[in-house]
């Protein structure tokens, strides 16, 4: 039988648009925090407030690298990543060197992917290579799947949530098929209501990057019939996300 953590802990709670004040980053903690969801995904001037502000609880504070472009250079990524660590980060959600693999260059992109990989597990972290499918062809995420399979990067995620497209179905199947099992799918972009996340579960995608976060989880809950448990009291303020 479902349960609410089982849709719960596919959330990965965004807070990376630019204008968001520090009041409405508190606030989306504190919703991550109440409804009990994976992570905080955190933009890297706010990881500080992520990790004191989830100290004590099951959510894990991620942070995002190479965000939105993955044009920085892989030392800078690197460099990013670490200091991330240092700070409190358990996650890292990493944008591809895009013009890179459109350039063919996919020496460049292995061995960018391979230190990232390396860097994170070496702290008992986890990476998230984001593609930014609206930018690639098929057989770019093919080879993309592939590459991270090859690699033991931990999950292959769809979009930024920045670009002209985020998440769909073909993608999902996609990369659902094309990864090893042990290579998990995170869905960003476009995932706004619980039917939707419902629907990419069952395909196989095991986290979303949501906004919208509330409201779905309030939605599965009343389908449950009954409230989460998940050590606190419901939150229903908005993050301003």
């Amino acid at each position: 039988m479902d349960r609410y953590q089982d849709v719960a802990l596919m959330v990965d709670h965004s807070l990376l648009r630019p204008q968001l004040t520090r009041a409405e980053v508190e606030a989306g903690l504190d919703l991550a925090k109440s409804y009990g969801v994976a992570s905080a995904t955190m933009r890297p001037c706010d990881i500080d407030i992520a990790v004191k502000a989830l100290a004590g609880t099951a959510v894990k504070a991620g942070g995002v690298v190479g965000f939105p472009h993955g044009s920085s250079s892989t030392a800078a990524k690197l460099f990013e990543t670490r200091e991330l660590l240092d700070r409190g980060a358990r996650e890292i959600d990493v944008v591809i060197a895009i013009s890179r693999l459109l350039s063919h260059d996919l020496d460049y992109v292995q061995a960018e992917l391979d230190r990232m990989a390396e860097l994170c597990h070496r702290h008992s972290a986890i990476l998230k290579v984001i593609f930014e499918n609206a930018y690639l062809s098929d057989a770019d995420k093919i080879r993309l799947c592939e590459l991270c399979g090859e690699i033991g990067v931990d999950w292959v995620k769809t979009s930024t949530g920045f670009a002209p497209g985020g998440a769909t179905m073909d993608d999902l199947r996609l990369m659902r098929k094309h990864s090893p099992p042990q290579v998990q799918v995170k869905a960003a972009g476009g995932i706004r209501d619980l039917d939707t996340l419902l629907e990419v579960r069952a395909i196989g995608v095991t986290r979303v990057g949501a906004t919208r976060t509330a409201q779905m989880l309030d939605d599965w809950r009343r389908r449950l019939g009954s409230h989460p448990v998940v050590g606190e009291e419901v939150c229903t303020t908005s993050s301003g996300s």
